[in-house]
């Protein structure tokens, strides 16, 4: 199951640009190197170095995140 809902995000983040309203951060769902900007430990997107990384995220459809496994829209400490 999580193996879906990640290949969601990774389709609906690669999707046609949409205006920056339309969409949110999404921690936590993020796969290993697909992250869409610089966390606390990796310096720009694309650079997370594990699955699911607590502060790491992809931008996806308003909504959307919260309906995911392991979904935040606050970064996650470590733990």
């Amino acid at each position: 199951m999580a193996a879906a809902a990640m290949g969601t995000v990774m389709a609906l983040s690669a999707g046609p640009a949409a205006a920056a309203g339309d969409k949110e951060k999404c921690y936590g769902v993020a796969a290993a190197g697909k992250n869409d900007c610089a966390t606390a430990t990796s310096s720009c997107a694309g650079t997370s170095k594990v699955d699911h990384q607590k502060d790491a995220f992809v931008a996806v459809p308003k909504g959307l995140c919260e309906k995911l496994a392991g979904g935040s829209l606050e970064p996650m400490k470590k733990g």
